[in-house]
């Protein structure tokens, strides 16, 4: 699938757009909003290699949603590799499980093998540009490298100038057996009955091109073809993949893709251009460089990774590995993918409510049949189009039955994932957004549930026996569904009040049994406490990320702290996303420093070089979650208000933003300079209610970009009302200050270590 320059930047550029009305009142030192040098900033951030990356979680990486490419040393021998993966291909034989038969499928991939033995590297990974750049030295020479994966055509293209004596290196494409990796025996996860491996690719070439053709059982076909073209001192590679089913019409695509290319230099500036209004839609900066660097880094990776017609990330994302987990996975993977689009004003990134709008049928079809009239639901695992097929302990996970030991009734996860479709909404106002998928999907998540509530002796609603992830043991009134029931019901009354079944929502509100705790806090469900070591938060999704239960309710603060405590207390089977979940936590309780101390640990203990994340296979979703940790530090807009600088640890004395997103469709701007908030600026794209906690000392100056006086109130709690329309600004700051409203980077806090293998 092309993806137009027009399609991905539409959301980035309407946002830009919006903000850049009015940016400084006319009496500010120096107007605009980018004076500073947006290239050397972003080198700050970029990735290194001086030795030769062993794996992917070492190398460099390039994508652009569908193709990827991860790039390290081919084992065993004396050459580079180039992965080719695409995030559409897949098998199509849900008879075998979303593990199994609707895997996505590994392609293949080319090494880049040097006349000479390989004695050194300089590589970087050119974030601006998105370009990987550098030279590999041989014992016969040296070759220049450049290499993309083009923003808007699944093309991956290195451009390699060799010195006399490697002018004989060779391209080799690799292609990979059509089997899902799952399958590996390293894994342990023995195929259903009946399954092999899809047909032999079939080699072949069509002039100066050569093809790669895989046939499928099930019909359909993806296809590799690349060519070489030598112009001056370089030769560069051009490789296209493209993917069909149930038709058998990949050749022509993915010749016509390398085919139409002349010019690595012409290629390469669309695809410039494109990267750099991707980056200028939001800024952020913080004196601590490593995390800064690592946050700039993860706005790349999501980029690299999705795109809004993309699939939904799989748990790797377009960069398939080996992993036991070729597949989906909707009961925290995907939800933590996303969190970071939000704030970071990438909302042309959403493939969530993308997916689960144009999917929605097969939602429906995933709950019990008894149920399917007026209910849906997404299993754990599913391919791009929300599938699971056929499951049974190894093959996949369907929704299961409150009440039913077998299949795991794990029900929740439609519902967080339409948590994501909610923010989304939220950060835009966009009310077909709300109308067309939030609204008639999250209707069906939540009647799926009201078929199992039942009145107990005690007058309150209960739930059968559900399942946590990833606890392990069933249990009734499971606080992940009570968390998510309460968040769903109130959600439905707040935006579609007069539906016929608000009543019941009301009802539900009112009668639903309390979260279950105990001394240690929440407990997994009633009956089951919280005993053993576990990386997922699932029983506190009422903390965070519903805020249910906020840190703003002192009746509250007592059980939160206690909870958290006692969850990451157990070290056994903690990961990398206990610790940006705690950070997150942290951050609504105020605590700075704590939360700066979880995504210290995680950086320490899990993250890779590449900033990419393992478990016992490839992951991605904890690095781009610790990204929105970073963000629930600076900048929180839950609940109506929009909080600046909630938990700023006192490290960062100096803290710059401009174009954060808020919910209630607002872009945020503001300083921190020398430990004190000096002035934001909040634009309005919807009109919404604006009221803000700034954190700025003394009596204030609330005005418009020419210096006007805008109207204001005081609230009680001390917050800041401001009357804003549609199209508006507001400039807070302290009443006599003359700030610069100007926003650039801030002085680093010390010396940084360049992520990669610098």
């Amino acid at each position: 699938m092309d993806i137009t320059r027009r399609t991905v930047l539409g959301g980035a550029l309407a946002g830009i757009a919006a903000g850049a009305a009015g940016i400084t009142p006319a009496f500010a030192d120096e107007p605009g909003s980018d004076d500073f040098g947006w290239a050397g900033f972003l080198a700050t951030a970029d990735l290194y290699w001086r030795r030769l990356p062993k794996t992917w979680y070492e190398g460099p990486f390039l994508g652009n949603g569908f193709l990827g490419s991860g790039i390290y040393a081919e084992p065993g021998r004396n050459a580079i590799r180039f992965n080719v993966q695409h995030s559409q291909v897949q098998d199509h034989r849900p008879e075998f499980g979303s593990l199994f038969g609707l895997a996505r499928l590994p392609i293949g991939y080319f090494t880049l093998e040097p006349v000479g033995a390989i004695t050194a590297i300089d590589w970087r990974m050119d974030l601006w540009n998105a370009e990987l750049t550098g030279t590999i030295t041989t014992a016969a020479g040296s070759l220049s490298l450049r290499a993309i994966v083009h923003t808007g055509q699944p093309l991956l293209a290195v451009e390699i100038r060799a010195s006399e004596g490697e002018r004989a290196f060779k391209w080799v494409f690799h292609p990979a057996a059509a089997v899902s990796p799952r399958a590996d025996p390293v894994w342990n996860k023995p195929p259903p009955a009946g399954y092999t491996a899809n047909p032999p690719v079939q080699l072949s070439a069509s002039g100066d091109t050569h093809l790669a053709v895989q046939p499928l059982l099930a019909g359909g076909e993806h296809v590799t073809a690349w060519r070489e073209v030598t112009r001056g001192g370089a030769r560069t590679l051009y490789t296209s993949v493209a993917w069909s089913h149930p038709e058998k019409t990949s050749v022509a695509r993915a010749l016509g893709t390398v085919r139409r290319v002349r010019e690595f230099a012409a290629l390469t500036q669309d695809h410039r251009r494109w990267w750099h209004d991707y980056y200028r839609a939001s800024f952020l900066s913080i004196p601590d460089t490593r995390l800064q660097s690592f946050y700039w880094i993860q706005l790349y990776k999501v980029a690299s990774a999705a795109r809004r017609e993309a699939p939904v990330m799989a748990t790797s994302g377009p960069w398939l590995e080996n992993t036991p987990w070729p597949a989906t996975w909707w009961n925290l993977n995907v939800q933590l993918e996303y969190w970071l689009i939000q704030g970071s004003n990438h909302l042309e990134l959403d493939a969530v409510s993308f997916a689960l709008d144009k999917y929605r049928a097969n939602l429906t079809s995933q709950v019990a049949q008894p149920y399917q009239a007026d209910s849906a639901g997404i299993p754990r695992t599913t391919d791009m189009t929300l599938l699971n097929g056929v499951s049974n302990a190894t093959s996949g996970f369907p929704v299961g039955i409150p009440g039913r030991d077998t299949p795991t009734p794990e029900v929740g996860n439609l519902t967080w994932a339409l948590h994501n479709v909610w923010l989304s909404y939220r950060h835009t106002m966009d009310r077909s957004l709300l109308r067309s998928t939030l609204v008639p999907l999250l209707r069906k998540a939540i009647n799926y549930y009201l078929h199992f509530l039942a009145p107990g002796p005690d007058g309150k609603l209960h739930l059968p026996p559900t399942f946590s992830p990833e606890y392990g043991v069933n249990a009734p009134d499971c606080n992940y569904d009570l968390s998510l029931i309460r968040w769903g019901c109130k959600t439905l009354l707040q935006t579609a009040p007069s539906d016929p079944l608000a009543p019941r929502w009301r009802t539900v509100l009112a009668t639903l049994v309390d979260y279950p705790a105990d001394g240690n806090g929440y407990m997994i469900g009633a009956g089951v406490p919280f005993a053993k070591s576990h990386r997922h938060y699932s029983h506190l999704l009422q903390v965070y990320p519903l805020y249910d239960v906020t840190w703003e309710q002192p009746e509250h603060r007592a059980i939160i702290e206690t909870s958290l405590n006692h969850w990451v207390g157990f070290e056994g089977a903690l990961q990398g996303y206990t610790f940006t979940g705690a950070a997150s936590i942290s951050a609504q309780m105020l605590r700075g420093e704590q939360a700066a101390f979880y995504l210290g640990e995680l950086q320490r203990r899990y993250i890779q070089p590449n900033t990419m994340y393992k478990e016992s296979g490839p992951v991605i979703e904890t690095p781009l979650s610790a990204a929105k940790s970073l963000q629930d530090m600076l900048v929180q807009s839950w609940g109506g208000v929009l909080r600046l600088f909630p938990a700023v640890p006192a490290a960062w004395g100096d803290v710059a933003l401009r174009d954060f997103r808020t919910e209630g469709a607002f872009l945020l701007s503001a300083s921190r300079t020398g430990g004190k908030t000096r002035w934001l600026k909040v634009h309005s794209e919807a009109g919404a209610p604006c009221v803000l906690r700034p954190g700025i000392d003394g009596e204030l100056a609330v005005t418009d970009a020419r210096g006007r006086a805008r109207r204001w109130r005081r609230l009680a709690g001390g917050d800041v009302q401001v009357e804003l329309g549609c199209g508006e600004d507001a400039f807070v700051y302290r009443k006599g200050d003359r700030p610069d409203f100007g926003v650039r980077p801030v002085a680093p806090g010390g010396a940084s270590v360049p992520w990669g293998l610098p």
